[in-house]
């Protein structure tokens, strides 16, 4: 009996046990399906519907892969107001972000009389020190301000070659200002002149790399001009100037009108600069000019304010003294008037005289005469200094009875020769005559101008120079086109030979490569592909790279004979392109052979402001010459 009451007190405490354990299973289970579900529709009304969400016991899993990392943490809050935030489990991922973009690179440089600085940021892979040395060649290293900074990224596509041609352009322009982007270069410059602008503008042309865009604004500003200096002369066969100057560009013209009224003919040069004395300088000459003409011939000359007339010698007084006269009056308060008729001479009476002549060859010769030895041993010294020791020949006498004058005539004679490319300078004592040809298409106004002031006032002297084109430094280079065509006729005659199997220049072909450097070295900066070829024999992996090994010897060549070849590129193809058949050993010759082509960019790839002439072509002729095996 008591066995039986135990064992109910036993069954019972089980049964309750197993009562509550039913049921605290029952409640964690309804937990957890509430919890998830609650969570999941609250994340489902806010749109993150990529979260995936799992209860375990007491604790919701959030996992999935949610945009950003924004969203990820929008997603812990939401299910935080549900259920407690430290129940939250999280394990959800972020997707992985683009990786960050390349920075723009960009550069500026600053070029000016007190030094250069440079600023802005450079990829790593750019030679950030090679470009430093340049520009501490160019303005000296304490005047260099280096405010580079660099980014460790690839460089984009143009950067390398816009950048480097961004250099060599500042190396040519003491005052400027160069922006460098990746295939874009913008420049901003000051010139001395018209002429010089001119020059910058052909030789930045030339060396543009191809596929750069490249913007120029170069001013000329009007150079300062001092003695103010003009000289018009009407002669027997022909009128016109030997210097002009002017101060606006309506004096300008009006000063070209009155020449042409007295018989100049049209397109006369005349510059337009500072230093005027006044601004009636417009008036003043053409009431002189057209005093002359009335005269009917002879010089007028003006320095500054100082105005020096010289009629033809047999000129009737009496219109002399009278148009003379009208043109004192007509003149500004401020110009002085020195009138001049001279008394026809003798021609056989011959005037003592001094010439000096200078051959195209640069050989100088000095004759006549001269007032004394230690003028003699003077003027020889003087041309020494100017043209070489070993180009003059001095051959003058001395003789008695020469104008006072005389040693300051002849040298300024001389130093009106040194301007010139070939000539002859007459010296005698009542002018200075100056002939011969030029390269520099403001010769005439430069020695008229040197005579005025040495000569002083009241002396005459007639300036009669050519400007020659083929002789200015550099408009009288070669067109790419006439370089191409000269290296052809010289590839014509020789080839360029390897040694077999070789990148190695054969000893046979080193005259042609001297040949095609001095043309190369008259040329300025073109842009010049040279290619190597070879025929289908061997590999053509093997045939490729031996191309790319000659074509690289012949510029290697052109760089040790001095050739400028910064905008030159070396280039192998291999077997590809034979101009002959490969079946046959002269054919396989003919394929062997190195290619001067130039490079030509396509139309819009290079847009150059202020530039004339574009190329819509890709490709020129080539010239070719064969390499031996």
């Amino acid at each position: 009996m008591r066995l039986s009451a135990i064992l109910i007190i036993v069954l019972t405490f089980s049964a309750a046990a197993m009562l509550s354990l039913v049921a605290a299973n029952f409640s964690v289970t309804l937990i957890e399906e509430n919890s998830e579900i609650g969570v999941r529709d609250a994340l489902d009304e806010k749109g993150m519907t990529w979260a995936e969400v799992e209860a375990d016991g007491l604790q919701v899993s959030l996992s999935g892969t949610a945009p950003n990392e924004v969203i990820r943490f929008n997603a812990l809050s939401t299910a935080g107001t549900i259920v407690d935030a430290a129940r939250v489990i999280d394990l959800m991922a972020v997707e992985s972000q683009a990786a960050i973009a390349a920075p723009r690179f960009s550069v500026e440089i600053l070029r000016n009389d007190s030094g250069l600085s440079i600023s802005g940021l450079i990829p790593t892979t750019t030679d950030r020190d090679a470009a430093i040395d340049r520009f501490n060649a160019m303005a000296g290293k304490d005047k260099v301000a280096d405010f580079l900074e660099s980014a460790n990224y690839a460089s984009p596509d143009g950067w390398e070659d816009a950048f480097g041609f961004a250099i060599s352009a500042m190396e040519k322009l003491p005052r400027a200002k160069v922006s460098v982007a990746a295939g874009i270069v913008s420049i901003t410059a000051i010139s001395d002149s018209p002429e010089a602008k001119e020059r910058l503008e052909t030789q930045l042309r030339r060396a543009t790399p191809p596929g750069i865009t490249v913007t120029l604004d170069i001013a000329a500003p009007r150079p300062v001009i001092t003695p103010f200096t003009l000289r018009f002369q009407i002669g027997e066969e022909k009128a016109g100037f030997d210097a002009c100057s002017a101060d606006t560009d309506a004096a300008r013209a009006q000063i070209l009108t009155a020449a042409t009224n007295a018989g100049a003919p049209e397109g006369q040069r005349c510059t337009v600069g500072l230093g005027v004395p006044t601004p009636r300088w417009a008036d003043a000459v053409e009431t002189a000019i057209k005093a002359l003409a009335k005269i009917g011939g002879g010089s007028v000359s003006f320095a500054d304010a100082d105005i020096n007339l010289v009629a033809v010698a047999g000129t009737d007084q009496a219109l002399f003294d009278r148009i003379i006269g009208e043109l004192e009056t007509s003149l500004p308060d401020v110009f002085a008037l020195n009138a001049d008729l001279p008394v026809a001479s003798d021609p056989n009476a011959g005037p003592p005289e001094f010439v000096a002549t200078l051959s195209p060859e640069g050989d100088v010769q000095l004759r006549g005469r001269l007032s004394d030895q230690a003028l003699r041993e003077l003027a020889d010294s003087y041309a020494k200094a100017s043209f070489g020791s070993d180009k003059v020949y001095t051959a003058a006498r001395i003789v008695d009875d020469l104008p006072n004058d005389w040693p300051t005539r002849v040298l300024s004679g001389l130093d009106a020769l040194s301007k010139l490319s070939d000539g002859t300078v007459v010296v005698r004592p009542d002018t200075i005559s100056v002939t011969g040809n030029t390269g520099n298409p403001d010769a005439g106004t430069q020695i008229a101008t040197l005579l005025a002031g040495k000569l002083g006032e009241g002396q005459d002297y007639d300036v009669a120079v050519v400007y020659q084109k083929q002789l200015d430094p550099v408009l009288g280079l070669p067109t790419p086109e006439e370089c191409e065509a000269q290296i052809g006729a010289v590839v014509a005659e020789g080839k360029i030979n390897f040694e077999p199997g070789s990148a190695t220049i054969d000893s046979s072909a080193l005259s042609t490569m001297d040949k095609i450097a001095d043309i190369l070295q008259k040329c300025g900066d073109i842009a010049l592909e040279v290619q190597g070829y070879t025929d289908s024999q061997g590999r053509e992996e093997m045939n490729l790279a031996l191309s790319q090994s000659r074509a690289q010897s012949v510029l290697n060549e052109l760089r040790a004979r001095r050739v400028l070849t910064a905008s030159f590129i070396a280039k192998g193809f291999g077997e590809e392109s034979p101009v002959a058949s490969n079946d046959t050993e002269d054919g396989r010759e003919a394929n062997r052979r190195i290619e001067f082509r130039l490079i030509r960019p396509d139309a819009g790839e290079t847009a150059l402001e202020n530039a004339d002439d574009t190329s819509d072509t890709d490709a020129g002729t080539s010239t070719t010459t064969q390499e031996g095996n």
